[in-house]
């Protein structure tokens, strides 16, 4: 079964807001076996609108259409869908009912006219319940295409996906079986891991697809595999997987989406209920925030000092100001202090230090623009290494944040033998 995702907004189209309900509405789908051939966004225009359903009449199975429900004038998808499948608009005395009720009970007023006017639906469309708010969800079918309208709202679009959407998909239409698997590696580049991988990638079956995706510092290899039975299908993976790890097992660092590093460092952090604290200059926190966005942080995580500015190292973290003017803030030995004192002021077992240069311009340092120092102070002792990152600055920054935990992760392990 094969699907396209529509969103309607000028917002989406200028950058005023980004299209996170593509990407919920992508995966809930992919979870049910769902193949997702395309994702659009257009514009607030009925003939934009118009011409988007026409060019996906029978390509595929179901289009999912966000946005343009709401009761203002620029909201049109209800307008197109009556045109497209030569319906009219009627009142829904069930969504009637449901708009008053919100309105008179939550919001405390009359209903009004424009509140009304969400209850009007094609007389011909399937409603799908909205319980989170006043526009209700479309389900209209033409030839071989199903169009589904949903509310472009995240919070009621989701509830309404999970509760009525996927449900009625599920009973409706048979689905193969799609299954991914993540691979996270770090310390090696897209393509010197495509080399290695050669081999390996060749003899892959036809069902199994490998797709690389690079980031600063890590590339994730997914595996996606498609068929008729979930148990084959699993088991392919299996083998192909553990094939793989006897190939470049000395740089996997993690498995399934829940592993990226970070989730990997905390379930090492908590499952051996050890303590950590930060002190971060030229990553200005951004380790402290992807560690802090993980569930179960407050168990380990103590606390960050982000002593950006020189004078915050002297006078917050007690860094000898002699020390800095003889290696220069950028250096192993004021890296080396700053995760010793962060360490000692946060009573922890574990503490990371950055200092560099990320550019454009140079600080109160000489050194090379993407230059950084990281230390990481363990209970028996403190690692410091030297990176060059080059730049943008963007890229210094995240790859020292990845660079950060992988140091912190190894010392870690290294500690647990």
């Amino acid at each position: 079964m094969k699907a396209s995702i529509v969103t309607i907004g000028d917002e989406i189209l200028i950058g005023q807001i980004l299209d996170t309900n593509s990407q919920f509405i992508a995966k809930s789908l992919d979870k049910i076996g769902i193949e997702i051939k395309s994702i659009l966004s257009i514009s607030d225009d009925a003939e934009q609108i118009k011409h988007t359903f026409q060019s996906l009449q029978n390509e595929v199975d179901i289009v999912l259409i966000t946005g343009g429900l709401g009761p203002t004038k620029d909201d049109l998808t209800k307008k197109v869908f009556c045109d497209y499948f030569e319906d009219t608009l009627i009142v829904n005395e069930e969504v009637l009912a449901h708009v008053t009720k919100i309105i008179e009970e939550y919001y405390k007023r009359p209903i009004s006219r424009i509140n009304k006017d969400q209850a009007l639906v094609p007389s011909t469309a399937i409603i799908l319940k909205n319980v989170n708010g006043t526009a209700p969800g479309m389900w209209m079918k033409k030839q071989d295409t199903v169009y589904v309208s949903l509310p472009g709202v995240p919070f009621e679009m989701k509830a309404i996906i999970l509760d009525e959407l996927i449900p009625k998909i599920i009973k409706e239409y048979k689905r193969s079986v799609i299954i991914h698997q993540t691979i996270i590696t770090f310390g090696q580049g897209e393509s010197l891991i495509a080399e290695r991988l050669e081999d390996w990638e060749n003899n892959l079956p036809e069902t199994i697809k490998l797709a690389y995706l690079p980031s600063a510092g890590k590339v994730r290899l997914r595996l996606s595999a498609r068929g008729d039975s979930e148990r084959e299908i699993k088991d392919l993976l299996a083998e192909s997987i553990s094939q793989l790890v006897t190939v470049i097992g000395d740089i996997i660092i993690g498995m399934e989406e829940d592993e990226t590093l970070e989730a990997s460092v905390s379930n090492l952090m908590r499952a051996n209920n050890l303590s950590l604290a930060t002190a971060e200059s030229c990553t200005g926190g951004k380790i402290s925030q992807i560690l802090t966005e993980l569930a179960g942080a407050s168990t380990f995580f103590k606390g960050a000092i982000v002593p950006y500015d020189t004078s915050i190292k002297i006078d917050v973290l007690g860094i000898s100001s002699d020390l800095i003017k003889e290696h220069s803030v950028v250096s192993s030995a004021v890296a080396r202090q700053m995760a010793l004192s962060v360490q000692r002021m946060f009573k922890t077992d574990y503490a990371v230090s950055t200092t560099g240069n990320a550019g454009p311009s140079k600080g109160d340092s000489d050194a090379v623009l993407g230059t950084v120092f990281i230390a990481i102070a363990t209970p028996k002792e403190v690692i410091v290494e030297e990176f060059n990152f080059g730049q943008p600055r963007e890229k210094v920054i995240d790859r020292a944040v990845n660079q950060s935990l992988e140091m912190l992760r190894k010392e870690i392990l290294k500690n647990l033998l």
